[in-house]
């Protein structure tokens, strides 16, 4: 890894996102590993339903960084807006997600390949819009907020979802006693960008910010064939040649350097709603 921060850094964005499979299982590892915090698109849910106006009769709701796809289904499953739409800039994820929607037919979600700095809305277009996990993979997520405002309609809310700048520091941790990554703890953190410590700021510098809400997730892995699975397609760390991507090579080395033992790590989770300022119908 170069000295750029490998959420901002463009060059690398086909190695990280150029097969959905990569995300699936580090997703899919951290998952197994919760042990608390709510699901993230409930939350989500909740806070439509507790701030926007008529929660119930909601027009396009669109979702940034999908992903996967993982908050637009819910979010049309659980809140029947006319449309939502997921629109991510990686085609991989793009694809999987409309072969996760179309197992869940009649609901009215579509999902768009496009830059989150350049909505593909007219203004005024949205009721809602999620940005969950993603503005940290801008580096002018100020820009990315002012496209949020203008695609709320009046009365529209966006949710906005990022992650505390020392997350899973236990893991940098891990990752430095084991010789993975000897600077593990020193790297940049991956959140830099938009991050839990100025997530409310960047938003209210377009939007009128509502409410903003903190919550603790913990994890624990297993031992370190689970650990592997997640940190072998992490981006953070410098690890070795044949290590990247290769979960059973880095179980191996970490059998060989440290006891197999659960590790627990946190991350701090933050949710900022708000509207378009002047936005109250």
């Amino acid at each position: 890894m170069s000295g750029t921060n490998p959420f901002l850094d463009p060059a690398r964005q086909a190695e990280l996102y150029g097969h959905a499979s990569r995300l699936a299982g580090r997703s899919n590892a951290l998952m197994r590993a919760k042990t608390s915090g709510r699901p993230v698109p409930d939350v989500i849910v909740g806070l439509v339903r507790n701030h926007h106006e008529r929660p119930n009769r909601l027009g396009l709701a669109l979702d940034l960084g999908c992903g996967r796809g993982t908050s637009s289904l819910t979010v049309a499953q659980e809140l029947r807006p006319r449309r939502v739409v997921g629109l991510d800039a990686a085609p991989a994820l793009i694809e999987q997600a409309r072969k996760r929607a179309q197992r869940l037919p009649g609901l009215p979600v579509s999902f768009l390949q496009g830059d989150f700095h350049h909505l593909p809305v007219p203004a005024g277009a949205c009721d809602v819009v999620v940005a969950a996990f993603c503005l940290y993979h801008s580096t002018r997520p100020q820009a990315v907020v002012a496209e949020i405002d203008r695609a709320l309609a009046p009365g529209g809310l966006a949710v906005l979802v990022t992650k505390g700048l020392d997350s899973y520091r236990e893991m940098d941790q891990l990752v430095a006693a084991a010789g993975l990554d000897p600077r593990a703890e020193q790297h940049e953190s991956l959140y830099v960008s938009a991050h839990s410590g100025n997530l409310a700021d960047l938003a209210a510098v377009s939007l009128d910010v509502l409410t903003v809400e903190h919550e603790e997730h913990s994890f624990t892995f297993d031992g370190h064939e689970h650990v592997a699975e997640y940190l072998a397609t992490n981006p953070k760390y410098d690890l070795a040649p044949g290590l990247y991507g290769n979960a059973g090579a880095l179980a191996a080395t970490l059998h060989g350097f440290l006891p197999d033992r659960p590790l627990t790590t946190k991350s701090l989770v933050t949710f900022v709603v708000a509207q378009s300022a002047g936005g109250r119908s």
